[in-house]
């Protein structure tokens, strides 16, 4: 089970929002370089970069941030998000070092982007689902859609994605608990790996998604939970690693 922190990007800065509204932001630091090197200190294996601005606008505003972590961690996974909607900025990504990048709106509205993604980047495409009552939100989480999140799990696993963002938005930033049995089931849908998004409040958290690690989840996106101390990335990782059997 690995945990990955998060660093959202809004106007440059580090931030977390409540249920993702944007107008609901904690600003946690003005230099996202020192808090990706923080949690690279503390034993982070992968970051999770969400460009906040980008996922409204439908194309990148924070990319120069992101590429200067990527150089600066280049042994380091990187994983980001946020208004990838062309090949254009995959590419542009890649070509940094970012090892990841994360389809979201732009698979709900032309899943056969998808598709066609993942033949062009075979290994490096991950699909974000991101989720209320199981109908899947885009646009920044502004809209819900009909589509359900287990059909759309299925069939980007068939188009080759690499693995699943799962996101209980109704949870996320709210400090509430993650949506473990929800993560599951979507888990017992497919075989390819789900990490978990949302709501990771403490080590509890940690503890029952380490216990249901063998029904696919993969890892675990922390955000608001290490900025406001509730957790303690390197304490955290070795007890994810003890509960799974890690090396």
């Amino acid at each position: 089970m690995q945990l990955i922190p998060a660093i959202d990007l809004k106007d440059g800065k580090c931030v977390r929002l409540r249920q993702g509204r944007m107008d609901d932001e904690t600003i946690f630091s003005e230099d996202p370089l020192a808090v990706a090197a923080r949690w690279v200190d503390a034993g982070a294996r992968r970051l999770h970069l969400v460009d906040l601005d980008g996922a409204v606008a439908g194309f990148p505003h924070n990319a120069d941030i992101i590429g200067r972590i990527a150089e600066a961690h280049s042994g380091l996974e990187i994983q980001v998000g946020g208004g990838i909607r062309s090949f254009e900025v995959i590419q542009t990504y890649l070509d940094v070092g970012v090892d990841f990048v994360i389809i979201g709106t732009q698979a709900v509205r032309a899943p056969h982007f998808v598709d066609d993604a993942c033949l062009e980047f075979p290994g490096h495409i991950i699909v974000g689902l991101d989720a209320r009552d199981g109908r899947v939100a885009t646009d920044g989480w502004a809209e819900v859609s009909e589509a359900a999140a287990s059909d759309l799990a299925r069939r980007f696993e068939d188009a080759g994605v690499e693995s699943i963002i799962f996101t209980d938005i109704g949870r996320d930033g709210m400090m509430q608990g993650v949506n473990v049995q929800a993560t599951a089931d979507l888990a017992a849908v497919v075989e390819i790996p789900i990490i978990a998004s949302g709501g990771v409040t403490g080590l509890d958290d940690i503890k029952t998604l380490c216990d249901r690690a063998d029904s696919g989840i993969s890892g675990a996106i922390v955000g608001r939970a290490l900025y406001e101390g509730r957790i303690d990335l390197a304490e955290a990782q070795r007890l994810a690693d003890q509960r799974t059997g890690a090396p």
